[in-house]
């Protein structure tokens, strides 16, 4: 569990994240000026410009305002800093791809009629652009005692569901009017906030369990004003919103709360057994009511990490004028509760109830592209010849080495066109495994690539997988001393070429080219055990590039490179010989493998 203190590792502070933001924020606001003073026409700009979010960028950010009441009290009416955290939202948009603003109650003091449209009046900054919002009712925009059956209010009248129905990311509200849930698309899939009341009455309980039913593979983002009280608890209410809607429904990944102070968090384990974070925010208590501060949610997909950042754009725009001594204080909220990093793995968590279909497996015709030289592809266990799929003969044959023999795998890349790869069970000291080589017939053999090349390969290393009995055996390579071609100046005892895994592991592909007289060789960072990898090596007809999961490496040399040079001799797969002799046998798993005798582009390799 959480503290402000104490983190769980899901939950680790992230210093120094989101300072870009702050700067940002005060170069768009620069010359704001005090209290109830318009912003400048900068702002103006912004508001009228800005562009809809990247609905598949896998990162996007969901904005989060929690109780503003203290700006709209009574007589006491301060628009300026809401509509300076509005307009900031639609200055950054695009840069930072805000996809939503959700507010957590409170709006109001008093949730009276000039109270709600004096703020209704500010928010027609995100109407004016279609900008998607949600709004909920805290404890003081009605009257607190009552629930969502309450009837008619100041705050229905202002953000009742007439405001929202024009809005794309609207999906509806409850009888009452005052739950409603959204829906946005953002990193190429759709999700909800659902925004509930102060108090659920039975029929709002009711009527979100049917919305959750009626949309049962999408993520969810809980909204209220009440839950979570301080770190690791939750208040009576909380916990009966837990029981009674949370708990039961895995798609509550993410609920959000104000009402208390000050900012905490918490992690529950739902009824599937899954985390739901709990977060709490809330500045009133600070400096200007918490001048409208907001909490930024930076989604990464492809990192499985939410980064939080809390910014207050009213503040940090005065600073051009000079800040007073509070104003200094919170020009920065960069303590473990407003700046942190939540690591949800979202394919995992959301697995349960939106899986990601596994993609088929695909045709051999469809890999058989131009210029495909030999396809190996492992569907089912090995025994005897495995065929060379692109009807060039180029078959492999299995060579065991101290008794050892091949194993099958149903386990394969989840972009492998073919699902299966085998199991190689190699060991340095005493050399024992098995390998695969080429008939003495191939023409692969023989084959030297002038004009380029492509070779992939798909691999997976296990846990046990240790450098000091199984590094440096090979993926793909060809048999033949370095030395066998020429004079050389470096290892003659080397082969002509091997794709082969470092003691990192990383891939290291090194290659006696037809131009130069010692192996040019290219480098790939160290990659994980238990994880599935595609490599590629592509050579142009004059340069090489190694790409590891479509990505070209750092260490890719510009010297020229023409072609590989051959003796004749077989190539292996899961094999490595040195003074031609086998001396390293794979531990691992081999997936699908390609040579081409062209360089292709990424669009074109097995992964696409």
């Amino acid at each position: 569990m959480c503290t402000s203190h104490d983190h769980s590792p899901t939950e680790a502070p992230q210093a120094g994240a989101g300072r870009r933001s702050f700067l940002r924020a005060t170069a768009l606001l620069g010359a704001a000026a005090t209290a109830g003073v318009a912003l400048p026409s900068v702002a103006e700009a912004a508001e009228r410009g800005g562009r809809r979010p990247d609905t598949d960028s896998r990162r996007f950010t969901l904005a989060v305002m929690p109780d503003t009441q203290y700006l709209f009290d009574g007589p006491s009416i301060y628009p300026a800093p809401l509509e300076a955290s509005l307009r900031y939202l639609l200055e950054h948009g695009e840069d930072d791809n805000i996809v939503f603003l959700t507010h957590l109650g409170d709006l109001t003091q008093n949730g009276a009629a000039e109270e709600c449209a004096a703020i209704g009046e500010a928010f027609g900054i995100l109407d004016r652009r279609g900008v998607g919002y949600s709004v909920l009712a805290g404890n003081h925009d009605i009257a607190s005692s009552t629930d969502d059956q309450r009837g008619s209010t100041p705050y229905l009248d202002t953000f009742g569901p007439q405001r929202f129905r024009d809005k794309r990311t609207f999906g509806g509200a409850s009888a009452d009017g005052y739950n409603t849930y959204h829906l946005f698309r953002a990193g190429g899939r759709t999700w909800m906030v659902l925004a509930l009341d102060w108090r659920l009455s039975a029929q709002g309980y009711a009527w979100a369990k049917d919305v959750l039913a009626r949309h049962p593979r999408t993520p969810v983002i809980l909204t209220t004003h009440e839950l979570v009280v301080d770190d690791d608890t939750l208040s009576d209410y909380g916990q009966q919103l837990w029981d009674r809607l949370i708990a039961d429904h895995d798609q509550i990944f993410l609920t959000l709360n104000g009402h208390y102070w000050p900012a905490r968090r918490a992690i529950r384990k739902n009824a599937a057994g899954n985390d739901v974070h709990l977060h709490l925010t809330n500045y009133q208590n600070r400096y200007f009511g918490g001048a409208a501060m907001i909490r930024l949610y930076h989604f990464d997909l492809d990192r499985d990490v939410i980064d939080v950042e809390t910014v207050s754009p009213w503040i940090l725009g005065r600073a051009e004028k000079g800040l007073n001594a509070l104003e200094r204080q919170e020009m920065e909220l960069s303590g473990d509760e407003d700046r942190f990093s939540v690591d949800i793995d979202f394919t995992a968590r959301f697995s349960g109830f939106a899986p990601v279909p596994a993609r088929p497996a695909r045709p051999v015709s469809k890999m058989l592209i131009p210029g495909t030289a030999a396809y190996w592809r492992f569907e089912a266990p090995v025994s005897g010849t495995v065929r060379d799929l692109s009807g060039r003969g180029n078959d492999l044959t299995v060579v065991s080495v101290g008794g050892g023999s091949l194993g099958w795998s149903a386990d394969h890349h989840p972009d492998q066109p073919g699902h299966g790869s085998l199991e190689f069970q190699g060991y340095k000291s005493p050399l024992k495994g098995a390998y695969l080589r080429t008939i003495d017939s191939a023409p692969l053999n023989s084959a030297t690539f002038r004009d380029g090349y492509t070779i992939e390969a798909f691999y997976w290393l296990p846990a046990d997988w240790d450098a000091a009995h199984h590094a440096w055996s090979g993926l793909v390579g060809r048999t033949g001393r370095n030395g066998s071609v020429g004079t050389v100046t470096d290892d003659p005892d080397e082969p002509l070429a091997t794709l082969s895994l470092s003691d990192g592991p990383g891939p290291q592909w090194a290659v006696h080219p037809l131009n130069q007289r010692q192996l040019a060789t290219n480098w790939g960072d160290e990659t994980a055990r238990e994880t599935w990898w595609h490599l590629a090596v592509v050579n142009d007809g004059r340069h090489t590039t190694m790409y590891v999961q479509g990505c070209p490496v750092a260490r890719n040399p510009h010297a020229p490179a023409i072609g590989i040079a051959s003796s004749g001799r077989p190539w292996l797969l899961g094999g490595y010989e040195y003074a031609d002799k086998i001396d390293q046998i794979l531990h691992g798993r081999l997936g699908d493998v390609r040579i081409v005798a062209r360089a292709l582009p990424v669009s074109s390799f097995m992964t696409h």
